[in-house]
């Protein structure tokens, strides 16, 4: 199983669509390490620069339509490649989200109104998130100590998936 827990990218917008997660001129790459450099390269939010902001980022946290457009899977290995490892939005678009699980990865939808909270109490501060996978939580922290735990839930086949490392490993053990 991968790795949910690191600092958290704070990608505040809506409808972030798979051309901007990875660029469609960089799709003719032959390994996942190789699209590490182009991710989010053509994203468009004032105050992100890609190659000082990703570094060192596992988690993902954003806001609805994530994912949206094409159904490539190169989004969800750009992700990889950069080790993030779990997006969490208000939204996801059905074809990306169902990626990210098939790569052993999670795409984890809150509400609305949590992500709004999370956003307002975190963004702009050095932020972690501890992922309990028995409980099923997720806990925000900052450097000053305060902390925010936030339930979550993922279906029990999304669960499988991820605990077997992808699609690929679950099909092995199971047909």
């Amino acid at each position: 199983m991968k790795n949910f827990n690191g600092d958290v990218l704070f990608l505040d917008r809506s409808d972030i669509n798979t051309d901007e997660i990875i660029p469609a001129k960089y799709l003719t790459e032959n390994s996942k390490e190789a699209l590490r450099p182009y991710l989010l390269e053509d994203l468009s939010l004032d105050g992100f620069d890609p190659g000082r902001d990703i570094s060192g980022k596992s988690v993902v946290l954003t806001r609805s339509n994530f994912g949206c457009g094409s159904s490539r899977e190169h989004a969800p290995w750009a992700f990889e490649a950069n080790g993030i490892n779990m997006v969490i939005a208000s939204g996801f678009a059905r074809i990306f989200r169902q990626n990210m699980f098939n790569c052993g990865m999670m795409a984890v939808e809150l509400p609305r109104d949590t992500v709004e909270i999370i956003f307002n109490k975190f963004n702009g501060q050095k932020t972690s998130i501890t992922t309990d996978m028995e409980k099923m939580a997720f806990t925000f922290n900052v450097p000053t100590g305060e902390a925010l735990e936030i339930p979550f839930s993922i279906s029990q086949y999304d669960l499988s998936l991820v605990k077997a490392g992808g699609w690929v490993e679950y099909a092995d053990k199971n047909y």
